[in-house]
């Protein structure tokens, strides 16, 4: 590793430039956002993602070989002092690891194809998400269960927030990710193509233990705002609305809570219990 007494400040014009994609105009003007941390880091570095890393004498500490492979990779890698470390980083602990990294947005043709084979067999679709922590961790759960891609319809978080990137914890890289405002034309896009709709609904027609024979088809789940739920235009639209069987004395679920127990129960079934 470098000489410590060579560590850029955080004057330097490559790190102010970097600290300045924390705010969301930034990293549209410039088509870069920041990832933080190992797991972040080491799936962006893995996707080919990577435009230069920056890493404190502590990150190089930890993450020694992480580094050392995106050196030999030819990424550009660049010692900073532990006041440019805490400038790059969005944390109150700054791990000492940020990358400088294209988007990862796709295009909606990317996750659902206009025709042809291909078709995915889960995509969950939040529909004007606005928490990114919970857009990360919906995003989380997406890969953990092998859906093929998410859809961020409707007036929702950007997932290049700097609290999405570190609760998707390297998903974010894994994951086809799509970002349609139009939420309409986002459900004539699955039904063009022949997907199953299905909404997350307290009073669906469906349970969801007696919905297995619908998870063996092509399926988009719908799930609604934090705050307000579903808009109950959208829900209408779905083909079927599901609702999650609650045994215990609480009301309801959160929004990544039953992101997670309905993708995992498509998931068991589309997969099998392998």
């Amino acid at each position: 590793m470098r000489d410590p007494r060579e560590a850029t400040d955080w004057r330097n014009p490559r790190v102010v430039s970097a600290v300045k994609l924390h705010r969301s105009a930034a990293r549209k003007k410039a088509g870069r956002f920041l990832a933080e941390g190992a797991n972040s880091v080491g799936a962006a570095l893995a996707t080919g993602r990577v435009h230069e890393l920056f890493y404190s004498l502590e990150g190089a500490t930890r993450e020694h070989a992480l580094i050392a492979g995106a050196e030999a990779d030819g990424v550009r890698t660049t010692l900073v002092t532990d006041r440019a470390a805490a400038a790059l980083g969005d944390t109150v602990t700054p791990p000492g690891l940020v990358a400088v990294c294209d988007p990862v947005d796709v295009g909606l043709d990317r996750v659902v194809p206009r025709q042809g084979p291909g078709l995915p067999r889960i995509t969950a679709v939040p529909v004007g998400i606005a928490d990114p922590g919970n857009a990360g961790t919906l995003i989380r759960v997406a890969d953990a269960v092998g859906a093929d891609g998410v859809v961020l319809a409707g007036d929702s978080v950007d997932p290049h927030n700097g609290k999405c990137v570190r609760s998707a914890a390297g998903s974010l890289f894994h994951v086809p990710i799509a970002r349609e405002r139009d939420t309409r034309a986002v459900l004539a896009r699955f039904e063009t193509a022949g997907i199953l709709t299905l909404a997350t609904s307290a009073d669906g027609e469906v349970d969801l233990d007696d919905a297995g024979e619908l998870f063996t088809r092509p399926v988009a789940w719908l799930f609604g705002n934090e705050a307000h739920g579903l808009d109950p235009a959208v829900a209408r639209r779905a083909v079927y609305r599901v609702r999650i069987p609650i045994r215990g004395r609480a009301e309801s679920l959160n929004l990544a809570s039953a992101a997670a127990i309905c993708l995992y129960a498509n998931s068991r079934v589309r997969f099998g219990r392998g």
